[in-house]
């Protein structure tokens, strides 16, 4: 079954881009996914296409009306899940794009100017969903990004099946230092146990150099994976 996505945006033309290429380009070939961009401008029913209008309240910029954005996500909703792209949603993980890999695909509305009406947010049952904390020029780039984390999940993409599951976020940690050839490069040497042939000591200094990085650069990651492990009093 092929797994997709509909993005809902006033630059349809941004669309694939970079998911044209490398293994998402190539998934879409095989069509493992497929992605349909749709002109939300194409839904304004008046005869300047109108989109957005003047806060209620006041205020700087514009906002994109509810009925031009409900007009747009009911031509392509069919039960998969809303996204709203924006950036006072929450954080997008890891743990997102495995559950949205699970299903049959993806609605994704990309914001602009001010934001989205949020009458048409709560109407249609969007979840607000943010790709940082930083603000972009609009939800195109994000959708990207959320794209290419979720069809590197799909059964067929990616070569190694083990792929996904030693990368960080996986296992709530950040992932390990990677090294190859050669051995010894500008005087910094591979660590010893890397070339020992030991599988058992390789994943052990792994595990240990994910759980010193998580813990030095990601402390709220480390909290959270620290909270996993302890077991409840009885």
């Amino acid at each position: 079954m092929t797994w997709r996505a509909s993005v809902l945006t006033l630059f349809p033309e941004m669309f694939p881009g970079p998911l044209g290429h490398s293994l998402a380009g190539r998934a879409l070939e095989k069509a493992i996914w497929s992605l349909e961009s749709v002109q939300i401008r194409d839904f304004a029913a008046d005869r300047h296409h109108s989109v957005d209008d003047t806060p209620f309240g006041g205020g700087a910029g514009m906002v994109m009306r509810p009925d031009v954005i409900d007009a747009a996500v009911d031509r392509v909703a069919d039960g998969r899940p809303i996204l709203c792209l924006t950036p006072r949603g929450r954080r997008f993980t890891q743990t997102d794009a495995t559950h949205l890999a699970a299903g049959d695909g993806a609605i994704l509305v990309c914001g602009r100017y001010e934001g989205i009406d949020q009458r048409a947010i709560e109407h249609r049952g969007m979840e607000e969903i943010s790709a940082g904390d930083y603000v972009l020029s609009g939800g195109e780039p994000a959708a990207l990004v959320f794209l290419d984390a979720i069809v590197r999940l799909l059964p067929g993409v990616m070569g190694a099946a083990d792929s996904a599951t030693e990368e960080s976020f996986t296992h709530g940690l950040l992932e390990y230092p990677h090294y190859t050839r050669p051995a010894e490069w500008l005087g910094r040497r591979v660590p010893d146990v890397l070339l020992s042939g030991h599988h058992g000591a390789v994943a052990a200094w792994r595990r240990a150099e994910a759980e010193r990085i998580t813990q030095q650069r990601r402390p709220d990651l480390w909290a959270a994976h620290i909270s996993g492990l302890q077991v409840p009093a009885c």
